[in-house]
Protein backbone atom coordinates (compact mmCIF):
# COMPACT_ATOMS: atom_id res chain seq x y z
CA UNK A 1 0.00 0.00 0.00
CA UNK A 2 1.38 3.68 -0.97
CA UNK A 3 2.71 5.18 2.22
CA UNK A 4 1.24 8.49 1.63
CA UNK A 5 -2.13 8.36 1.44
CA UNK A 6 -3.34 11.08 3.58
CA UNK A 7 -1.18 13.31 5.59
CA UNK A 8 -3.22 12.82 8.84
CA UNK A 9 -2.29 8.83 8.60
CA UNK A 10 0.90 8.21 11.13
CA UNK A 11 2.57 5.76 9.52
CA UNK A 12 5.10 5.90 11.99
CA UNK A 13 3.18 3.89 14.98
CA UNK A 14 1.22 0.79 14.29
CA UNK A 15 -2.47 0.96 15.03
CA UNK A 16 -4.92 -1.84 15.93
CA UNK A 17 -7.43 -0.91 13.27
CA UNK A 18 -4.35 -1.27 10.65
CA UNK A 19 -2.65 -4.29 12.21
CA UNK A 20 -5.95 -6.25 12.54
CA UNK A 21 -6.88 -5.67 8.87
CA UNK A 22 -3.28 -7.44 8.12
CA UNK A 23 -3.75 -10.37 10.76
CA UNK A 24 -7.28 -10.61 8.48
CA UNK A 25 -5.71 -10.70 5.48
CA UNK A 26 -6.35 -7.07 4.27
CA UNK A 27 -3.86 -4.69 2.28
CA UNK A 28 -4.87 -1.27 4.04
CA UNK A 29 -1.50 -1.43 6.01
CA UNK A 30 1.58 -0.03 6.55
CA UNK A 31 5.26 -1.51 7.25
CA UNK A 32 5.24 -0.77 10.55
CA UNK A 33 1.65 -2.31 11.15
CA UNK A 34 3.34 -5.34 9.33
CA UNK A 35 6.37 -5.64 11.36
CA UNK A 36 4.10 -5.35 14.90
CA UNK A 37 1.99 -8.18 13.71
CA UNK A 38 4.39 -10.29 12.90
CA UNK A 39 6.58 -9.14 16.36
CA UNK A 40 2.78 -10.00 18.12
CA UNK A 41 2.53 -13.20 16.20
CA UNK A 42 6.10 -14.20 16.67
CA UNK A 43 5.64 -14.04 20.55
CA UNK A 44 1.58 -15.57 20.54
CA UNK A 45 0.86 -17.43 17.20
CA UNK A 46 -3.09 -17.42 18.48
CA UNK A 47 -3.83 -14.00 17.47
CA UNK A 48 -4.65 -14.80 14.00
CA UNK A 49 -6.91 -17.27 15.52
CA UNK A 50 -8.71 -14.93 17.80
CA UNK A 51 -9.01 -11.90 15.10
CA UNK A 52 -10.75 -14.80 12.54
CA UNK A 53 -13.12 -15.80 15.54
CA UNK A 54 -13.68 -12.07 16.41
CA UNK A 55 -15.33 -12.03 12.78
CA UNK A 56 -16.70 -15.20 12.41
CA UNK A 57 -18.41 -14.28 16.15
CA UNK A 58 -19.85 -10.85 14.29
CA UNK A 59 -21.30 -12.44 11.36
CA UNK A 60 -23.06 -15.16 14.06
CA UNK A 61 -24.01 -12.66 16.22
CA UNK A 62 -25.32 -10.38 13.76
CA UNK A 63 -27.57 -12.78 11.98
CA UNK A 64 -29.15 -13.73 15.28
CA UNK A 65 -30.04 -9.92 15.80
CA UNK A 66 -31.06 -9.74 12.31
CA UNK A 67 -32.72 -13.05 11.34
CA UNK A 68 -33.98 -14.12 14.91
CA UNK A 69 -34.58 -11.24 17.19
CA UNK A 70 -35.33 -8.29 14.00
CA UNK A 71 -33.06 -5.75 14.76
CA UNK A 72 -32.57 -3.29 11.59
CA UNK A 73 -30.42 -1.06 13.09
CA UNK A 74 -26.48 -1.13 14.50
CA UNK A 75 -23.80 1.22 15.77
CA UNK A 76 -20.90 -0.40 15.24
CA UNK A 77 -18.17 1.68 17.57
CA UNK A 78 -14.11 0.93 16.24
CA UNK A 79 -15.39 -0.58 12.92
CA UNK A 80 -11.82 -0.86 11.81
CA UNK A 81 -10.83 -1.41 8.21
CA UNK A 82 -13.45 -3.00 5.85
CA UNK A 83 -12.55 -6.67 5.68
CA UNK A 84 -14.95 -9.24 4.67
CA UNK A 85 -18.60 -9.61 6.18
CA UNK A 86 -18.60 -6.39 7.58
CA UNK A 87 -21.67 -5.66 9.62
CA UNK A 88 -23.96 -4.10 7.12
CA UNK A 89 -22.83 -6.75 4.48
CA UNK A 90 -23.84 -9.37 6.83
CA UNK A 91 -27.40 -7.76 8.20
CA UNK A 92 -28.50 -6.28 4.86
CA UNK A 93 -27.94 -9.85 3.36
CA UNK A 94 -30.66 -11.09 5.76
CA UNK A 95 -32.54 -7.65 5.71
CA UNK A 96 -31.48 -5.49 3.15
CA UNK A 97 -33.96 -2.70 4.51
CA UNK A 98 -31.42 -2.55 8.10
CA UNK A 99 -29.45 0.69 8.58
CA UNK A 100 -25.97 0.69 10.24
CA UNK A 101 -23.16 3.00 11.71
CA UNK A 102 -20.00 2.74 11.52
CA UNK A 103 -18.03 4.78 13.97
CA UNK A 104 -13.69 4.93 14.36
CA UNK A 105 -11.15 7.67 14.27
CA UNK A 106 -8.32 6.14 12.13
CA UNK A 107 -7.98 8.56 9.24
CA UNK A 108 -7.04 5.46 7.32
CA UNK A 109 -10.79 4.01 8.54
CA UNK A 110 -12.25 6.92 7.21
CA UNK A 111 -10.34 6.96 3.76
CA UNK A 112 -11.47 3.48 3.03
CA UNK A 113 -14.87 3.80 4.54
CA UNK A 114 -16.33 6.59 2.32
CA UNK A 115 -15.21 4.38 -0.26
CA UNK A 116 -16.41 0.68 0.93
CA UNK A 117 -19.19 0.75 3.49
CA UNK A 118 -21.77 0.65 0.53
CA UNK A 119 -25.58 -0.21 1.26
CA UNK A 120 -28.57 -1.95 -0.63
CA UNK A 121 -30.70 0.35 -1.93
CA UNK A 122 -33.65 -0.18 1.01
CA UNK A 123 -31.31 0.16 3.46
CA UNK A 124 -28.56 3.35 4.70
CA UNK A 125 -24.56 2.70 5.74
CA UNK A 126 -23.48 5.90 7.29
CA UNK A 127 -19.52 7.05 8.80
CA UNK A 128 -19.00 8.56 12.03
CA UNK A 129 -15.39 10.12 12.22
CA UNK A 130 -15.61 10.05 16.38
CA UNK A 131 -13.85 8.57 19.45
CA UNK A 132 -15.53 6.07 21.65
CA UNK A 133 -14.93 8.25 24.82
CA UNK A 134 -17.12 11.05 22.89
CA UNK A 135 -20.46 8.75 23.26
CA UNK A 136 -22.12 12.07 23.29
CA UNK A 137 -21.04 13.24 20.14
CA UNK A 138 -21.75 9.58 18.65
CA UNK A 139 -25.14 9.61 19.89
CA UNK A 140 -25.77 12.98 18.42
CA UNK A 141 -24.36 11.93 14.77
CA UNK A 142 -25.75 9.06 14.61
CA UNK A 143 -29.26 9.92 15.25
CA UNK A 144 -29.44 11.60 11.97
CA UNK A 145 -29.45 7.90 10.66
CA UNK A 146 -30.86 5.52 13.19
CA UNK A 147 -34.24 6.21 15.17
CA UNK A 148 -33.42 5.68 18.95
CA UNK A 149 -37.34 5.27 19.65
CA UNK A 150 -36.67 1.83 18.10
CA UNK A 151 -33.96 -0.54 18.70
CA UNK A 152 -30.62 -0.58 18.35
CA UNK A 153 -27.56 -3.27 18.25
CA UNK A 154 -24.30 -1.47 19.71
CA UNK A 155 -21.29 -3.32 18.37
CA UNK A 156 -18.39 -2.89 20.34
CA UNK A 157 -15.74 -5.81 19.02
CA UNK A 158 -12.13 -5.65 20.07
CA UNK A 159 -12.19 -2.01 21.65
CA UNK A 160 -13.36 -1.62 25.45
CA UNK A 161 -10.14 -3.12 25.83
CA UNK A 162 -8.71 0.22 24.94
CA UNK A 163 -10.13 1.78 27.52
CA UNK A 164 -8.09 1.19 30.64
CA UNK A 165 -10.34 2.10 33.50
CA UNK A 166 -13.21 0.00 34.06
CA UNK A 167 -14.98 2.23 36.00
CA UNK A 168 -14.58 4.96 32.59
CA UNK A 169 -15.48 2.31 30.35
CA UNK A 170 -18.67 1.07 32.10
CA UNK A 171 -19.67 4.99 32.18
CA UNK A 172 -19.36 5.18 28.42
CA UNK A 173 -21.17 2.04 27.98
CA UNK A 174 -24.05 3.41 30.50
CA UNK A 175 -24.01 6.78 27.85
CA UNK A 176 -24.97 4.70 25.07
CA UNK A 177 -27.20 1.96 26.34
CA UNK A 178 -29.20 5.08 28.01
CA UNK A 179 -29.53 6.80 24.84
CA UNK A 180 -31.33 3.15 23.34
CA UNK A 181 -34.72 1.69 24.00
CA UNK A 182 -35.64 -1.96 25.48
CA UNK A 183 -35.47 -4.19 22.64
CA UNK A 184 -31.47 -3.20 22.07
CA UNK A 185 -28.68 -4.96 22.41
CA UNK A 186 -25.10 -4.54 23.28
CA UNK A 187 -22.42 -6.70 21.27
CA UNK A 188 -18.85 -6.75 23.21
CA UNK A 189 -15.44 -8.73 22.32
CA UNK A 190 -12.62 -8.67 24.59
CA UNK A 191 -8.94 -9.37 25.04
CA UNK A 192 -8.42 -11.42 28.63
CA UNK A 193 -5.55 -13.15 29.74
CA UNK A 194 -7.42 -15.93 31.35
CA UNK A 195 -6.84 -18.75 29.42
CA UNK A 196 -4.19 -20.91 30.07
CA UNK A 197 -3.05 -22.09 26.97
CA UNK A 198 -0.49 -19.70 25.90
CA UNK A 199 -0.54 -17.17 28.31
CA UNK A 200 2.30 -16.25 29.38
CA UNK A 201 3.65 -15.71 25.62
CA UNK A 202 -0.29 -13.75 25.47
CA UNK A 203 0.97 -11.73 28.06
CA UNK A 204 4.44 -11.00 26.62
CA UNK A 205 3.11 -9.92 23.09
CA UNK A 206 0.47 -7.52 24.47
CA UNK A 207 3.24 -5.89 26.85
CA UNK A 208 5.40 -5.39 23.81
CA UNK A 209 2.23 -4.29 22.00
CA UNK A 210 1.91 -1.44 24.25
CA UNK A 211 5.19 -0.33 24.45
CA UNK A 212 5.08 0.73 20.67
CA UNK A 213 1.27 1.08 19.77
CA UNK A 214 -0.85 4.04 19.44
CA UNK A 215 -3.80 1.93 21.19
CA UNK A 216 -1.97 0.51 24.06
CA UNK A 217 -4.85 -2.46 25.27
CA UNK A 218 -6.05 -3.63 29.25
CA UNK A 219 -6.82 -7.62 29.13
CA UNK A 220 -9.73 -8.65 31.48
CA UNK A 221 -10.55 -11.54 33.50
CA UNK A 222 -14.28 -13.03 32.73
CA UNK A 223 -15.86 -11.23 35.82
CA UNK A 224 -14.79 -8.05 34.33
CA UNK A 225 -15.51 -8.77 31.00
CA UNK A 226 -19.03 -9.48 32.35
CA UNK A 227 -19.69 -6.47 34.35
CA UNK A 228 -19.61 -4.29 31.34
CA UNK A 229 -22.49 -5.95 31.04
CA UNK A 230 -24.51 -5.06 34.45
CA UNK A 231 -28.26 -4.04 33.95
CA UNK A 232 -28.54 -5.91 30.56
CA UNK A 233 -29.71 -9.40 29.70
CA UNK A 234 -26.99 -11.58 28.97
CA UNK A 235 -27.79 -13.88 26.41
CA UNK A 236 -27.07 -17.59 26.56
CA UNK A 237 -24.50 -19.15 26.23
CA UNK A 238 -23.46 -16.05 28.49
CA UNK A 239 -19.72 -14.74 28.46
CA UNK A 240 -17.54 -16.95 26.59
CA UNK A 241 -14.77 -17.62 24.13
CA UNK A 242 -15.20 -16.21 21.33
CA UNK A 243 -15.28 -19.72 19.17
CA UNK A 244 -17.90 -20.84 21.54
CA UNK A 245 -20.57 -18.52 20.84
CA UNK A 246 -23.49 -20.13 19.02
CA UNK A 247 -20.99 -22.11 16.32
CA UNK A 248 -22.51 -24.24 14.16
CA UNK A 249 -22.99 -27.48 15.03
CA UNK A 250 -20.65 -30.00 13.53
CA UNK A 251 -20.16 -33.96 14.13
CA UNK A 252 -16.52 -32.85 15.89
CA UNK A 253 -18.25 -31.23 18.80
CA UNK A 254 -17.34 -27.41 20.28
CA UNK A 255 -14.49 -25.77 18.48
CA UNK A 256 -11.71 -24.87 20.30
CA UNK A 257 -11.59 -21.43 22.42
CA UNK A 258 -9.58 -18.61 22.01
CA UNK A 259 -8.31 -16.34 24.36
CA UNK A 260 -10.87 -13.84 23.87
CA UNK A 261 -14.51 -13.27 25.45
CA UNK A 262 -17.84 -12.05 24.00
CA UNK A 263 -21.02 -11.52 24.23
CA UNK A 264 -24.58 -11.01 23.58
CA UNK A 265 -27.07 -9.16 26.19
CA UNK A 266 -30.64 -7.42 25.45
CA UNK A 267 -31.77 -4.01 27.64
CA UNK A 268 -35.07 -5.01 29.43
Amino acid sequence: MSEDVNPKVDTTVPTSARVWNYLLGGKDNYDVDREAAEQFRALFPQIVNIALADRAFLGRAVRHLTGDVGIRQFLDIGTGLPTMDNTHEVAQRVAPESRIVYVDNDPLVLVHARALLTSTPEGVCNYIDADLNEPGKILELASETLDFDQPVAIMLLGIMHFIRDLDEAKGILNRLMDAVPSGSYLVITHATLDFDEGRTAQAEAQEDWNEKSANPMVPRNRAQVTSLFDGLEILEPGVVSMSRWRPATTEWGEPDEVPGYCGVARKT
